[in-house]
């Protein structure tokens, strides 16, 4: 796994709680009396889309079809009889909390916490996963390069991540704040899919069962190979459903998938797909109720995608109220990011 700096478990001792902020009023003061001049900034954190995003923008390709010679849709549940009849073992998510907490000249000073943890199923309750503690990790972000008051010791272990590198393509981020702003959302970002990538690992080299991931396995070659993690995707800026693939996603049913596809990230691994709704979507919007899901290919991909397909529909219930997203999200997805919120 690698040593995963600046990250705090939760089973800290409370010395080290004490010595590094924990929320962003503690980070706020830290930050004021670690470098002279700054500004505070008295704002609510947020996960990151007060900030604006960076997502790229909806776009929609053309699917390379694994099954069958032509995208159709194909019924595999009824959600009225297959409550209780799911296969997964365990919930994985992370949940990130993102605030300015000061400012130097203009320059932003983000403080970030990003948590992830897995829940499990034992006699039909959602417990804490007793191999791995959940872990939170808490950091400052700043683009050292436009904040050079920043103390050398908070530079050089982990604390503070610097966000004014350079990117892929060797460009320098702007001094815009919101080209700041996003350069340390997308940190961030990827911070909370490292701890979900290492737990997902873990659970595939070490469990029987099957992980519901809340997002995409591609991240990670382990878990993206293993047919003991199916990852579930409730976001669909980037739409497989180019050509005749478009009217059979939109017009699937409740209980119905679509054919079985490729997804191949240019950075990322390959794996099976397919979107399925789990709600039915009559006098709702054309996404309502729709998942995209991903599985390690292999020969008997297409009745493995019946039968996760309806595992994903029996975690329909109960409903993920109050959640905004209830359409798409399962409750062992809502349990576990209500209790991170709670420790993190």
């Amino acid at each position: 796994m690698g040593h995963r700096v600046g990250v705090i478990p939760q089973s800290s001792e409370r010395g080290e709680r004490e010595a590094w902020p924990v929320s962003a009023h503690e980070a706020r003061r830290f930050i004021q009396s670690h470098v002279p001049g700054c500004t505070p900034v008295d704002a609510p954190p947020g996960d990151g889309d007060i900030y604006g995003r960076s997502d790229e923008p909806p776009v929609m390709v053309q699917p390379s079809l694994m099954e069958g010679t032509s995208f159709r849709a194909i019924r595999v549940a009824d959600p009225r009889t297959v409550r209780g009849s799911s296969g997964f073992g365990g919930f994985l998510d992370g949940t990130q909390q993102i605030g300015i907490v000061s400012h130097m000249g203009g320059i932003p000073i983000v403080w970030g916490t990003v948590s992830a943890a897995v829940r499990v199923r034992v006699d039909r309750r959602l417990v804490a996963w007793q191999r791995r503690a959940p872990t939170v990790a808490r950091r400052f972000y700043v683009p050292i390069r436009y904040v050079d008051a920043i103390p050398v010791e908070l530079r050089h272990d982990g604390r503070v991540v610097d966000t004014g590198v350079p990117d892929a393509a060797g460009k320098f981020p702007s001094r815009h704040p919101a080209a700041l702003m996003e350069r340390a959302v997308q940190r961030i970002q990827q911070d909370r899919e490292l701890l979900e990538q290492e737990l997902a690992e873990e659970w595939c080299g070490s469990e029987e069962g099957v992980l519901y991931v809340d997002g995409s396995i591609t991240a990670n070659g382990s878990v993206a190979g293993s047919r003991r993690a199916v990852g579930i995707i409730k976001s669909h800026r980037r739409l497989y459903a180019e050509g005749d693939a478009f009217e059979v996603i939109v017009g699937l049913a409740a209980g119905e998938r679509s054919s079985i596809f490729k997804v191949s990230p240019r950075t990322r691994q390959a794996v099976a797909s397919w979107y399925l709704r789990v709600r039915n979507a009559s006098g709702r919007d054309a996404l309502f109720g729709l998942v995209r899901v991903e599985a390690a290919d292999g020969e008997d991909i297409t009745s493995r995608a019946d039968e996760i397909s309806r595992w994903v529909v029996a975690e329909g219930s109960p409903l993920a109220l109050p959640d905004g997203r209830w359409d798409k999200m399962a409750y062992g997805i809502r349990d576990t990011e209500e209790f991170l919120r709670a420790i993190s």
